[in-house]
Parts: structure tokens; C-alpha cells; sequence
């Protein structure tokens, strides 16, 4: 931190000299914030978590356009997805606060237009981190349920998975409640997890699987299973439809890298973290996300069996054929583990989000939720918050053969509107954008126009039927969960909220920085009754 020299009549702290990185409370008083949470970490590489994505959507993949759209999609979405990536890390830089995508909007509309376009952006980003974190979640204890049929006569059911899901959700809050001083630890951890668990599991079973898949298979087989009664949107429509929907595998699993922007009141030197958080978890992701998918295709070893598993998860049967039933369940552990982990921390920028929102009065019952517990300065109230509505999210999945992929859908639209929204205003009103110390230079604006084109893309793909014929057992219901959030955000707008949200409420007020001779200055007029810092 830089140190304060002296404090003089006026709120005015003058500083010590500094390098150039800004002071991240200096920086955060810049936009009208004090620092409120402990400094800690970034997460967003435990939040994309590629060994949880695609093994929880391995057999919608296989189903839906098979090994070729699994595998060219994955190249396909990751390079477009590190162009909102880096998109996103520009305007992170200019704009380091926990509050992430909605401030974004905030700051880069016309000032009139500030406040709608931060409560919008806002509640697109809650619903996506609801979503995302309801999918990791459930995705867990589908495999944990999957586990406990091995060397047993247990069958999963809804209704037990849902109880599952219940206390991997309750077991991942309460970590985040008394354990907060210890997710510095956890999150390194869940780094090497990933890195070296993915690695692992992918060189087991290609060395010991009897045999292997051909290169045809692997990067040319096309599979439409997506028809109930026998056809497919393959035959009712095209192939083209098929290789659409298929694409959701790849993009829910390299979703949630907005964990660094949420993050950044807990990092230091925020204004580049932030945005490198962000870009590396991408890069090291979509690495590692390919070398999974390829391992588990070659390593197939009867297509047929694996796709109608008796386990329910085509990735437990390739575990099972190819290092044996105790094999299996060290890989199956290993999954599981990175699973917890991930869905561990995507509840912490989950409730980061929505405290920061809270804070800003966006959410019913914002003075309640807007809480710091004082002993571990985390927002104990909105960890708790996040995790029943993430619950609520996932109970269709009784009565719905499709729900997880639904749920899926509805945090990839939700988190990627929110990310579009301030890269679309970032293109607007490119003029008067100022750039932080992470940048693209010449290339910024053609990378945000590609950027948000993919997402509109996206968004409309993924709102799609994926199963034909469409009933009550096959609807895909993301338009159903989009639509109400984007009925109540605006019907509530225009009811009540234009007259009294006014977007990012400063906690400090008249806070100003200025350069002079290499030393920062700040002036800080605090609001009534705080100290004067």
C-alpha cells in the first residue's frame, strides 16, 4: 500500500512517492469506494475450470454434433471468447472495482443513461452468477451421486441428487463463511488441482486404455442424437442447427473469468491484475480444456456404451474402461475435488457481485445484504443469499430431462450479456474512454466490435430448443428464466427503480487524484461521520 505522508485541513492525504501502479485504495476513492474487503486473491482459472465444464456436458457434447463440434467448437469459442476476454480486461483496467460488469456500464454511458444501463447490466450478471454457480454445483453432485454407485447397488435419482446438491452448496457456503481467512490457501491449491489433476487424468487414461479412437473419429465424426423419438434437428432441420447448440459445451465451460473483475477490491494493483486475471485464466483454460477433450475422445472405447452408460456419465464409463473400477474412482476424485473447488469460488465472486450491487441499492433488501461481517470482512449475508437462489434455480431438474443444460444456458446468456453491455458502450463512446495501463492499442476497437457479435450470437443459439420433439419433458427453459429476470428488471425499472436507483453510489464523495512530481495526491471529502483517511 502507499504510504500516507501526511493529512492536511480539508480531507486532503498526501502521499509518499510511488511507483506507477496506482494504490489500490487510491484507486477505488478514484471511483468513489473505500476498501471494504481484505485484500486476498483472483480466481477466475478456479472458476473456468475446464475439468468441470466438460465432463458435466460431455454427453450433451457427444449427443449434440458428437466429437467433430466438441472439438473444432471448442477452438472456435475459446478464440472468440479470449476477444471478449481481452475486451473486457481493458475496460477492467480503466474501471477495478468488485462490482465488476454493471459499474463498467455505469461509467461508460452518457450520465443520463448511467443508471439504467448499470441496473440492466446488473441483473443480467445475477442471474449469470446464479446460473453458473447452480450448474457447477449440480454438476458436482451428479458426479459425487455417479461415484456412489461404484462397488454398490445405489441408484441415483432426482430427488437424492437434489439432496447432494443441497450440501455441496451448504459445505461450499460455510467455507466461505468461517473459512474466508483460508481461501488464499484454498485457491492455490485448486490452482495446482486443476492444472496437474487435468494432466493427470488425461495421461492415465490414454496410457492404459486398451485401445484408441482414430484421428477421423476424434476431429470428423459427426453425431446428432438430439432426437427423442429417433430425429434429430439434423433431419428436422440441419446439421448447421446442430453444430449451434452443440457449441454450448465449449462455451459454458470457458464462462465465469469475470471472477478477477469481481475480485479486484481484494488484489493488489488491481488495474493490471485484474485484466491479466482475466486473459490468463482464458488462455491457460482453453489449453488445457482442449487437451481434455481430445484424451477422453481418443480414450473411447465403445461409443455406444459410453454414450448410454449405466453410471449416467459418459466420462465415468471411459474412466471405467480404460484404468478399471479403482482407477476410476481416483479420476472420479480428482473431477469431483476440482468441482468443489470450483463451484467454492464462483460462490465467493457470486457473493462479491451481489454485495457490490447491494451496496449500489440494485437488489430488494439492499441495507440488509449490504453487510461486511467485521471479524473476516466478507459479505457473510449475500454468500448465503447466493446459495439459496442458486439452489431455488436447479429444483426444474426434478421434473426436466434437459434442465442442466438449461441451467447452463441461462449463466452463459446471463454472464456474457453483462459482458457485452460494457463493451458495447466501451465501442459507442470510444472517445472518451480512457484506458487503463492494460490495453490493446489499434487493435481495441475491431476486437470489442467481433466481441460483442459473438455474443449476440451466442445468445440467441443458446435460447434454441436442443432436444425435438419440444414438450414439457424437452424445453429448453432459458428463454423462461431469461425472460423473467429481463421482465422484472425492466418492469420494475419503469415502475419504480428510474426514480430512486441512480447506479454506483459513492461511498466517498468528491474524491479526486492527482500527479505531481511522481507523488499521488488524493482529496477525499468522506461522507458524514467517517474518518477522514
Amino acid at each position: 500500500m502507499t504510504d500516507v505522508s501526511s493529512i492536511e485541513k480539508g480531507g486532503r492525504v498526501d502521499t509518499k512517492t510511488v511507483p506507477d501502479v496506482v494504490d489500490d485504495e487510491a484507486e477505488l476513492a478514484r471511483m468513489g469506494y473505500k476498501q471494504e474487503l481484505k485484500c486476498n486473491f483472483g480466481v477466475s482459472f478456479s472458476i473456468i475450470s475446464v475439468i468441470t465444464g466438460i465432463p458435466s456436458l460431455f454427453l450433451y457434447g457427444l449427443n449434440t454434433g458428437g466429437p467433430v463440434v466438441m472439438t473444432w467448437g471448442f477452438v472456435v469459442v475459446a478464440f472468440f471468447t479470449m476477444l471478449v476476454g481481452l475486451s473486457m480486461g481493458e475496460v477492467c483496467s480503466a474501471h477495478p472495482t468488485s462490482g465488476g460488469p454493471y459499474f463498467w456500464a455505469a461509467m461508460l454511458s452518457e450520465p443520463q443513461n448511467a443508471a439504467f444501463a448499470s441496473w440492466v447490466t446488473g441483473w443480467f450478471n445475477l442471474l449469470g452468477q446464479v446460473a453458473v454457480t447452480a450448474g457447477i454445483g449440480y454438476g458436482c453432485a451428479n458426479f459425487i451421486s455417479t461415484l456412489a454407485t461404484f462397488k454398490t447397488d445405489f441408484v441415483p435419482e432426482p430427488r437424492t441428487t437434489i439432496g447432494v446438491y443441497a450440501g455441496v452448496l451448504v459445505a461450499q457456503a460455510l467455507i466461505n463463511t468461517f473459512g474466508v481467512h483460508l481461501l488464499k490457501y484454498i485457491n492455490n491449491i485448486s490452482i495446482w488441482w486443476h492444472a496437474v489433476g487435468t494432466t493427470a487424468v488425461v495421461v492415465a487414461i490414454l496410457a492404459a486404455a486398451p485401445s484408441h479412437q482414430s484421428a477421423h473419429f476424434v476431429f470428423q465424426k459427426f453425431i446428432d442424437n438430439t432426437g427423442v423419438d429417433g430425429v434429430g434437428w439434423s433431419e428436422r432441420a440441419s446439421p448447421a442447427y446442430v453444430v449451434v447448440v452443440g457449441i454450448l459445451m465449449a462455451q459454458y465451460t470457458l464462462t465465469g473469468f469475470d471472477g478477477s473483475a469481481h475480485m479486484t477490491e481484494e488484489t493488489r494493483n488491481a488495474a493490471m491484475s485484474g485484466s491479466i486475471g482475466i486473459v490468463m485464466a482464458i488462455g491457460v483454460s482453453a489449453i488445457l480444456g482442449l487437451f481434455l477433450i481430445l484424451g477422453l475422445l481418443f480414450s473411447i472405447q465403445d461409443l455406444d456404451k459410453t454414450i448410454n452408460s449405466p453410471t449416467g456419465q459418459p466420462v465415468a464409463q471411459i474412466f471405467l474402461d480404460t484404468v478399471g473400477e479403482k482407477g476410476a474412482i481416483v479420476l472420479m476424485v480428482i473431477v469431483i475435488g476440482a468441482m468443489f473447488f470450483c463451484g467454492t469460488f464462483s460462490l465467493t465472486s457470486n457473493s462479491r457481485m451481489m454485495y457490490a450491487f447491494a451496496r449500489d441499492g440494485g437488489i430488494p433488501g439492499h441495507k440488509f445484504f449490504h453487510k461486511v461481517s467485521r471479524g473476516t470482512k466478507s459479505p457473510i449475508r449475500t454468500v448465503w443469499l447466493a446459495c439459496t437462489l442458486s439452489f431455488i434455480l436447479a429444483l426444474p431438474s426434478l421434473g426436466s430431462s434437459v434442465a442442466f443444460s438449461a441451467v447452463t444456458s441461462i449463466a452463459t446468456i446471463g454472464l456474457y450479456i453483462s459482458y457485452a453491455i460494457p463493451i458495447a458502450l466501451r465501442v459507442v463512446y470510444r472517445k472518451r474512454f480512457v484506458r487503463g495501463p492494460f490495453h490493446l492499442g489499434p487493435f481495441s476497437y475491431p476486437v470489442a466490435v467481433i466481441a460483442c457479435v459473438w455474443i449476440a450470437f451466442i445468445s440467441i443459439a443458446f435460447i434454441l430448443p436442443q432436444a425435438n420433439p419440444v414438450d414439457s419433458q424437452t424445453l429448453n427453459y432459458t428463454i423462461v428464466a431469461v425472460g423473467i429476470v429481463l421482465a422484472y428488471c425492466m418492469g420494475f425499472w419503469v415502475l419504480s427503480a428510474r426514480k430512486w436507483f441512480t447506479g454506483p453510489i459513492k461511498q466517498i464523495d468528491g474524491a479526486h487524484l492527482s500527479f505531481r512530481g511522481g507523488r499521488i495526491t488524493v482529496n477525499l471529502q468522506i461522507r458524514r461521520g467517517r474518518q477522514r483517511r
